[in-house]
């Protein structure tokens, strides 16, 4: 999973790359996205995760989906991402 800038007209746009845990929401999916990095005192590689709220309009993406996230205005208290793509579908 992992992090591009996309410039949109004079506009950058950061978009991340995660997999969808939750969909039981309106309108909105729960995104995990996993990132490797190096910790600072061991030197061990370690996943960091973080879960972000997206809007999905068509309610179209479902647990499992890999699909691409990008950064938007705020659309509520703590969604300000919207899902841009699907990369892979959930293995049913």
């Amino acid at each position: 999973m992992s992090e591009t800038n996309v410039v949109v007209g004079s506009k950058l746009k950061r978009t991340l790359t995660g997999t969808v845990v939750s969909d039981k929401m309106d309108k909105t999916v729960t995104v995990l996205v996993e990132r490797k990095v190096k910790h600072p005192l061991l030197g061990k590689i370690v996943r960091v995760s973080k879960k972000y709220h997206a809007h999905d309009e068509a309610n179209e993406f479902h647990a499992g989906d890999m699909v691409q996230i990008e950064e938007c205005r705020p659309l509520a208290k703590t969604k300000s991402w919207r899902v841009s793509k699907l990369i892979e579908k959930a293995a049913a």
